[in-house]
């Protein structure tokens, strides 16, 4: 299989790293394209992979094109390298806000299969929750090829394109509503004595437990909730002052935000 990623940012990056790592693709079989050929130089050194500045000549031969490009830039990149694409090739843009519509009509042509994927910062460090669309007609082995591709970074669900908007509001925005979580947890901590570093560990450490308890044993967070607080306890007191803050509310409220917020940006 021949990979191309057309930008090599954060995201580009991730992607490269952890497809390589997990040993879906080889070195040979992927070819990077950015007009900053400066860093790509610097990456092939490391990375052992091709890259190129020219976007056709990067895509052509290639069964997957992966745009991991600003969202002004698709629709100018999908015209430059429509032509050279081969027929049947898998094209899965992350571009936030960036529909299926607009790709199809960016390349213009009826013989590509198209994608669209929200990863999520965590894909740095192969932790991500991936939101994943397929357009119509995608079969059942593109799809799991994507998928497959995407699983070397992080979590894949499979959701209408109609959803995506939700998957940005809650797990592509997430990061940062957990991340002022863990800073409110410290901020808590140092508050009752802690010194900052080891307030900052905890906390970063109790969310990463925390998330994992209830993804490896399916358990409902109600259930991880209710088996720490003990009637009296210390924990049901601190829910209490969560509840009387509204901090449920507001996490809730920030979701249904942002996802409102991408559907304005979509434009659709």
């Amino acid at each position: 299989m021949q990979l191309t990623i057309i930008g090599f940012g954060k995201m580009g990056e991730a992607l490269a790293r952890g497809m390589l790592h997990a040993e879906l693709i080889a070195p040979g079989e992927l070819v990077l394209a950015d007009v900053a050929v400066e860093r790509l130089g610097v990456v092939t050194q490391e990375l052992d992979v091709r890259v190129t500045s020219d976007n056709a000549l990067a895509v052509r031969d290639s069964d997957v094109v992966i745009f991991a490009v600003k969202p002004s830039l698709v629709a100018p990149v999908a015209r430059e390298i429509a032509a050279a694409l081969r027929p049947g090739a898998i094209i899965l843009s992350i571009a936030a806000g960036i529909t299926l519509r607009q790709l199809a009509m960016a390349f213009n042509r009826a013989d590509l299969v198209l994608a669209r994927a929200m990863p999520n910062t965590p894909c740095l460090v192969r932790a991500g929750a991936i939101g994943l669309s397929m357009a119509a007609g995608a079969g059942a082995e593109a799809t799991q090829m994507v998928c497959r591709l995407l699983s070397a970074v992080g979590m894949v669900e499979s959701v209408p394109e109609a959803q995506l908007d939700a998957v940005t509001g809650l797990s592509g925005s997430g990061p940062a509503y957990i991340a002022v979580l863990i800073e409110a947890l410290a901020d808590g901590g140092v508050l009752a004595g802690l010194s900052r570093h080891q307030a900052e560990r905890l906390a970063a450490q109790t969310v990463l437990g925390t998330a994992r308890l209830i993804l490896e044993t399916g358990q409902h967070p109600a259930q991880v909730k209710d088996a720490v607080a003990s009637p009296g306890g210390t924990t049901i007191a601190g829910l209490a002052a969560l509840e009387a803050g509204g901090l449920r509310h507001a996490l809730i409220a920030a979701v249904h935000a942002a996802a409102d917020r991408a559907r304005e940006l979509s434009g659709e």
